[in-house]
């Protein structure tokens, strides 16, 4: 069966790779450790479509290693045995074994135990391919004995790079066609590929095949226009994970935006999130969170608003209730900002959580009965509406702590 396009235009030497220039540049550390025959275990951590196949595929070829693929969505234990007894076998004949692990954070932690002996003894040089943070999803045991690499998306440059060879290539790519491209087509092409060679790759073959569809038996048609990319591409998909890092990065860049008081940023953020399909009641949420933990007593009225947003949304829906959250959200970005509150309660929670059994002093204390007043309870407490000017000295905090303060005055003019 003919292999798709992305396949087929995979790189097979080290000066094919296209981006990670702070990787593969002259003397970055990876490319000297993949130069020098002998690169370490490594995790490759990146978004889809950056590389990180063809990277440790190249590592192999360069190495002279055999390479074996594992994908830890259909493989577990019993399967990692048999390639390691493999690897044995070949490092007793002299060969090298990199094991390459496609997704391997939905590997458990016990699960990649499993590689930690064969990784010290150098029976297999072992690279993970992740999209999902390694600090989080790869265990402590395994990510102390690999190396970390980041690869970043690919940027307009590689994608055009990508697309100039695809199009000119006659042994593995669409050359021996003679396809073109109309400038908006390649730019509408490299736009929606969200920095993912694959998806940009895939996207030119389908308006390939639909454009030679289209032509429907008539001379064959070799031009690639617009209106065949946006046919294919239908509608566009946002990279997000409600469960993984995007979701945070997101959530963090609204958050940061609407401290920073920049009401563009802030509205713009909502909208990737929403767009993406984040359930706008968790953002409502967190709008609500915002106006006590960064507006707080700078602007009172904050919270009210976010939590009528909230009500309102839960009221309209989609698309009509979304308009709320953008009002509560540009109101957030425009209003002062009073961290006192939230700078109180990280003190408050600290000092209850190192003494939190203090005694109530007795002038403070309920007493119901004769035998708590007799044993001095409520005793010379003033209330302050009867005695404003002696209740105005009165503690009422635990003797130990008397005289302490947590919120800060009221800010200056």
């Amino acid at each position: 069966m003919h292999a798709p396009l992305s396949n087929r235009m995979r790189p097979r030497r080290l000066d094919e790779l296209v981006g990670q220039k702070h990787l593969l540049g002259a003397g970055c550390p990876l490319r000297a450790a993949i130069e020098s025959g002998r690169p370490p275990s490594m995790i490759l951590w990146g978004p889809p479509g950056s590389g990180k196949t063809s990277l440790a595929a190249v590592v192999a070829a360069h190495t002279d290693a055999r390479m074996v693929h594992f994908s830890a969505v259909t493989g577990g234990i019993p399967e990692v045995r048999k390639v390691i007894e493999s690897a044995q076998l070949a490092r007793s004949r002299g060969e090298r074994t990199i094991l390459f692990v496609d997704e391997i954070h939905r590997f458990n932690k016990a699960q990649q135990d499993a590689f930690l002996p064969h990784v010290e003894r150098g029976t297999i040089t072992l690279i993970g391919a992740t999209t999902e943070n390694p600090s989080f999803e790869i265990n402590a045991a395994l990510n102390s004995r690999m190396r970390t690499f980041i690869l970043n998306e690919l940027d307009l440059e590689d994608l055009g790079l990508l697309l100039e060879r695809a199009l000119s290539d006659h042994e593995c790519g669409l050359g021996a066609e003679g396809w073109t491209l109309h400038t908006d087509a390649r730019a509408l092409l490299v736009g929606n590929a969200n920095g993912d060679a694959r998806r940009l790759l895939t996207t030119l073959e389908l308006a390939a095949e639909f454009t030679r569809a289209r032509a429907r038996g008539q001379a064959a048609e070799r031009t690639i226009d617009r209106e065949a990319v946006a046919a294919v591409l239908g509608g566009r998909t946002h990279r997000y994970d409600k469960d993984g890092e995007e979701h945070y990065n997101l959530i963090s860049a609204l958050h940061k935006s609407l401290r920073g008081s920049d009401p563009d940023a802030s509205l713009y953020w909502l909208y990737r999130i929403l767009e993406a399909g984040e359930d706008p009641m968790f953002i409502a949420r967190r709008l609500i969170r915002f106006a006590s933990e960064d507006v707080g007593l700078a602007d009172p009225q904050a919270l009210i608003l976010t939590v009528a947003a909230r009500d309102a949304y839960h009221a309209l829906g989609s698309p009509e209730g979304e308009l709320a959250l953008a009002q509560a959200t540009a109101y957030l970005a425009r209003a002062p900002k009073d961290v006192r509150v939230y700078k109180a309660e990280g003190a408050l929670k600290e000092l209850i959580d190192r003494e939190p059994d203090l005694p109530v002093p007795l002038h403070l204390r309920n007493a119901p009965t004769a035998l708590m007043k007799a044993a001095g309870y409520g005793k010379d407490y003033r209330y302050p509406p009867d005695d404003p000017a002696r209740a105005d000295g009165q503690s009422y905090l635990p003797q130990k702590l008397k005289g302490s303060r947590w919120l800060d005055p009221e800010p200056g003019p």
